[in-house]
């Protein structure tokens, strides 16, 4: 297998559904996207439950209720339970639970799934700058949160009360294109105030410790579609990570990845659980990597690629000559060739 951070992308004999005990599962861009199914999704989630593994879902969307998410993955052939679903509404909870008096008013930037979770920590939930909050939570809020909601965040964390976030995706991925996440509405609310709230989703500990918490996860494989914050959130957990290009990152992106964003795996989708991960092996002394029938190099300042086969296995070649170009640092190769050769 791989080492998050690594030079190149794992392989695995097995396939990863048997080689980890649970799937650490985001939803957006991975399971659904705009709400419906992500193609070989529910087929894939399916057959690894089916075959023993434990799914559960962790969302920076702290929008919804694990129970109202739950239902949605039920609807979409998915059974699940709300004890399923770790969202950034409990992580947030909790660390706010942590630092104000229990019982004390929190005002609500978002939705129902901040309200319940906070509700669930022995938190009062209020709506306005003088109903005198302890602090002040903002989480996603959906295409109805208004300009007057991120005001009443301005009022009270300028007033000095402690600010919270959920999380800080800039953006979210919806079935038209993607969107503006929370963290663009966070970003209004810094610029109005000049502060920066203590944020508690992936890829911080927060979340990760609340995701720990939960599941009981003994060899956990986190699964996400983000490098800044699925990836990244394993890296920092020191787990092993599969990214599926099912969501916001781009092979071109996965190539420039800084080796906190390097996951373990990569594939096209869901499918990749139910399989092996090809090994990718160097091709001799200074001639690049081999995965499958491709062999990846860079010559001058540019990735090359020679070879024929699937398109993913010459994309987990690319993986390493370009992460081993770069090493711990910033420099990245020219892609744009090599990647147009696999039809990227």
């Amino acid at each position: 297998m791989g080492e998050q951070g690594g030079t190149r992308p794992g392989g695995s004999a097995r396939p990863l559904s048997e080689v980890y005990d649970t799937a650490l599962l985001d939803l957006d861009g991975v399971v659904y996207a705009g709400g419906e199914p992500v193609p070989h999704a529910v087929a894939s989630l399916r057959t690894a439950r089916d075959g023993g593994m434990h799914l559960a879902y962790v969302t920076n969307n702290a929008l919804r209720t694990p129970e109202a998410v739950a239902a949605h993955l039920t609807e979409l052939g998915v059974p699940a339970q709300a004890h399923d679903v770790i969202t950034s509404a409990q992580a947030v909870a909790r660390l706010i639970a942590e630092q104000v008096p229990a019982g004390s008013r929190v005002l609500v930037i978002g939705g129902e799934g901040l309200r319940v979770a906070l509700r669930e920590r022995g938190l009062e939930p209020v709506d306005s700058a003088d109903d005198d909050p302890a602090a002040v939570v903002q989480g996603y809020g959906g295409p109805e949160l208004t300009w007057g909601r991120l005001a009443e965040a301005s009022y009270a964390v300028a007033r000095g009360v402690p600010w919270f976030a959920s999380n800080t995706d800039l953006t979210i991925p919806s079935a038209r294109g993607i969107a503006p996440g929370n963290g663009a509405a966070v970003e209004a609310v810094r610029i109005a105030t000049g502060r920066r709230p203590q944020v508690a989703g992936k890829p911080l500990p927060p979340m990760h410790r609340e995701t720990v918490l939960r599941t009981g996860a003994e060899r956990p494989l986190v699964i996400g579609d983000r490098l800044d914050t699925d990836i990244e959130g394993a890296f920092n957990g020191g787990v092993d990570s599969l990214l599926v290009l099912t969501g916001v990152t781009d092979p071109a992106q996965l190539l420039r990845a800084e080796p906190k964003h390097r996951p373990t795996y990569v594939d096209e989708d869901l499918r990749g659980l139910l399989t092996g991960q090809p090994e990718v092996r160097s091709a001799g002394s200074g001639e690049g990597f081999a995965c499958g029938g491709w062999t990846a190099s860079v010559r001058g300042d540019a990735l090359v690629i020679d070879g024929d086969g699937g398109r993913l296995d010459g994309l987990r070649a690319l993986c390493a000559a370009a992460w081993t170009y770069a090493g711990d640092g910033d420099r990245s190769p020219e892609a744009g060739k090599a990647l147009a050769r696999l039809g990227w």
